[in-house]
């Protein structure tokens, strides 16, 4: 059995990635102002500086795995402890970053904004892009 601690752990995880993904894409203006009410009691300006640090860092190192895994370590914890203090954001953060309406089951998704996918295949090989969900099965049956 899980304890709330550990939910608010899991969900402060995905959170965090979704978080540093929007970071580097267009689509960040869209949910900027979303992002930022979830801190509306805690120092929302702060924050806004913070994310625009982070962005700033992100687009240098565009690419460095490891350097995004550090960003997404920071803003799980900060996540988690946002969590900690005010539990009932809980619906509003899975809403806004795992695309659940509140009240609804997690397999709930909507759109976040643009998504751009370019691929680039030389000799002859394949490339599977998707927004979303892809099953791909080749040469037998699924």
């Amino acid at each position: 059995m899980s304890t709330g601690f550990e939910l608010a752990g899991g969900l402060a995880s995905a959170a965090a990635t979704r978080l540093i993904d929007l970071l580097a894409t267009d689509g960040w203006a869209a949910v900027k102002a979303s992002v930022l009410a979830l801190w509306r009691h805690a120092h929302p300006e702060r924050v806004e500086a913070d994310l625009a640090e982070a962005r700033s860092e992100l687009m240098r190192a565009a690419g460095d795995a490891e350097f995004e895994r550090l960003l997404v370590a920071e803003w799980q914890a900060r996540l988690a402890r946002l969590i900690a203090t005010r539990p009932e954001i809980t619906e509003e953060l899975r809403a806004l970053f795992l695309g659940a309406s509140p009240g609804a089951g997690s397999t709930d998704r909507r759109s976040m904004g643009p998504t751009t996918l370019t691929a680039h295949v030389s000799g002859g090989g394949d490339a599977y892009q998707a927004g979303r969900d892809m099953s791909i099965t080749e040469g037998g049956s699924a």
